[in-house]
């Protein structure tokens, strides 16, 4: 599970986390009364579930930790304003059906990843180490993944206040990477060549996988 769980983590990968906020900030307007959750609580709340999944990943299998994750997941992320920056200008070019259809199958795809890489326990735990202001008025959570051989790995949740709500907008590393930076250069190409019908086709397809293990 071990190096699952990296595998996992090294995942969320792309170039750097400046961009990704300018992106949010046209999406995402900030609301001025603050969320019932906190950023920090947000998180805890979310790493909890996580934990707790893995400690019964084997009795659960793939499907059952999707649909322990799925709540979990829905609260923690904004996976509609996500998939809004991962797909870039095609998005404002898209149908409402199409957005929704996005959304869709963009959702299934990061609970059914997360259900498929952490999928075992090996005494893993999950520390809150830190927060700090972000660019553009983004929360920045910095959090460890403390694995029992000492190969921790850092990862930073970017919040942000929507609609009053405290949601993830995007995780980093340690390094400041991007998973959304790296997932909006793969999704440009196949949106340039196959349109909104064949990302939604190639997001489908990897969550079939990904769930019949």
């Amino acid at each position: 599970m071990q190096n699952n769980s990296l595998a996992c983590i090294t995942k969320f990968a792309s170039v750097g986390l400046l961009l990704l906020v300018v992106l949010a900030l046209a999406l995402c307007p900030v609301r001025a009364r603050a969320a019932a959750d906190t950023p920090e609580s947000l998180v805890i709340g979310f790493h909890d579930v996580l934990l707790s999944t893995m400690k019964e990943a084997t009795a659960l299998g793939v499907k059952g930790r999707y649909q322990r994750l799925e709540p979990a997941i829905t609260h923690a992320f904004h996976l509609r304003a996500m998939i809004q920056i991962a797909s870039g200008g095609h998005w404002r070019n898209a149908t409402e059906a199409e957005k929704n259809q996005l959304t869709e199958v963009f959702s299934r795809l990061t609970i059914a990843t997360y259900a498929a890489q952490f999928d075992g326990y090996s005494g893993q735990n999950f520390v809150l180490t830190g927060s700090k202001p972000g660019p553009q008025e983004t929360t920045l959570v910095e959090t460890k993944l403390v694995n029992p051989d000492g190969s921790d790995v850092a990862l930073v949740y970017v919040t942000r206040l929507i609609k009053g709500q405290w949601r993830t907008i995007d995780v980093l590393l340690d390094t400041g990477i991007s998973e959304l930076a790296r997932k909006r250069s793969e999704y440009r190409q196949i949106l340039k060549s196959e349109g909104v019908a064949g990302l939604v086709k190639t997001l489908s397809g990897k969550t079939e996988l990904l769930l019949a293990n």
